[in-house]
């Protein structure tokens, strides 16, 4: 009898870690598809980004045509290019923190998500904390080599600047703060009550950071934050870059 009940557990065991392999295996293909389906969606909308390489100004090389990416999506707000990374994505903007999270460009469900703005952000020129989120991914897309910003080979580039083009202005930013942090919402901070709390809320992000890259921020100034979990989505990769003239 004790040998028979053995047998079965050993049996419910095997059967539990085949489905869970099944499983696993199951999620491989799913996110490979939606990853390799977005890939082809970003080359389709990036024919409305034009580049001219002959202008010197960094963020007066790109034209977007917002309307005709409207016309696919009326979410789009923005172009972001981030110099030394894969980064270079049309931005959307949703009701929400979380739709475009599993949902494409096209609208469609995937779980790869897209790159998308804070919700409570506007995009008018009037945000004093601009918040873009995007997903780390092991090939490298939408935001999956944001890890690269914590490298210091990355940092000690002077050419890390970050292009921002919106219908309103084509901006240039520079990073002046790079971290990884436990998940949390003080970063993404968009709205402040005075200079005295955006100046206390820059001083903190600075702090943060694991290297110096000799940046003044300013109260009067406006940043730009990126934020990315790590593949395992304990942490949080974040960059903050303060536009620049």
């Amino acid at each position: 009898m004790k040998k028979r009940i053995i047998n079965i557990l050993m049996i419910a065991i095997l059967i539990v870690s085949l489905i869970g392999i099944i499983y696993s295996g199951y999620n491989i293909i799913v996110w490979k598809k939606n990853v390799d389906r977005n890939k082809e969606i970003k080359k389709e909308i990036n024919k409305s980004i034009t580049v001219d390489e002959e202008v010197e100004s960094e963020e007066e090389k790109y034209s977007v045509d917002f309307e005709e990416l409207k016309k696919v999506n009326s979410d789009t707000v923005a172009y972001l290019k981030v110099n030394n990374t894969n980064i270079d994505y049309v931005v959307v903007k949703g009701n929400d923190n979380s739709y475009y999270l599993n949902h494409n460009f096209y609208n469609e469900y995937n779980i790869a998500g897209w790159v998308f703005a804070d919700y409570k952000n506007k995009l008018d020129g009037t945000d004093r904390n601009l918040v873009i989120y995007g997903h780390s991914t092991k090939d490298g897309s939408m935001f999956g080599t944001l890890g690269e910003t914590q490298k210091k080979s990355w940092q000690e580039n002077s050419d890390n600047l970050i292009v921002l083009v919106t219908e309103n202005e084509k901006a240039l930013y520079k990073v002046f703060s790079t971290y990884t942090i436990v998940p949390e919402d003080y970063y993404i901070t968009t709205d402040f009550t005075s200079d005295e709390e955006f100046k206390e809320f820059i001083t903190e992000l600075k702090s943060r950071s694991n290297y110096d890259y000799n940046v003044d921020v300013d109260p009067g100034d406006s940043i730009l934050t990126l934020s990315s979990c790590n593949l395992t989505g304990s942490r949080r990769i974040v960059l903050h870059a303060k536009k620049i003239d």
